[in-house]
């Protein structure tokens, strides 16, 4: 299960954005369509953005959150005819329909966490490595040590 940040000004819940979202099992937080909520927003492993109505506000929003740094995944949520105004100046990292099923929420909330954890994986330099006691095999590089000392496995 994820923990989803909706950004939206929508006064129902969740499931009147993304009714599919209600539908799963991941920790869902709604909170408004605004910058200030980034400033104490908690961990979340994907930020949805609810661009149905307010274009402006959420462009903006968007690319006050790719411009951060931030490594949170960000999934702007539009109706059909909202599609042909988004485009990848926005910052976003993925753009899904209002009318998207439970299977494709779900899979596209997998897909972007799984490419952020990619990305952490590969910038970590001993992310190839195996430990065991005083052992070390680096998968990337081939290569074995002993207490810190190379190994000639040939």
């Amino acid at each position: 299960m994820a923990s989803v940040l909706l950004l939206t000004n929508s006064q129902g819940a969740s499931a009147d954005v993304l009714p599919s979202l209600g539908l799963l099992q991941h920790h869902i937080k709604v909170q408004p369509l605004e910058a200030s909520v980034l400033v104490d927003a908690p961990f979340m492993d994907i930020i949805f953005i609810d661009a149905r109505r307010e274009f402006p506000a959420a462009k903006s929003l968007t690319r006050l959150i790719a411009t951060t740094g931030s490594e949170v995944p960000v999934v702007v949520i539009t109706t059909e005819g909202g599609l042909s105004a988004t485009n990848a100046d926005w910052g976003f990292d993925d753009v899904i329909l209002d009318t998207a099923g439970p299977a494709e929420v779900d899979a596209r909330i997998r897909v972007a966490i799984g490419k952020v954890q990619a990305l952490r994986i590969a910038a970590d330099p001993t992310s190839g490595e195996i430990k065991s006691g005083d052992v070390v095999i680096d998968e990337k590089t081939y290569t074995a040590k002993l207490k810190g000392r190379s190994l000639d496995l040939t």
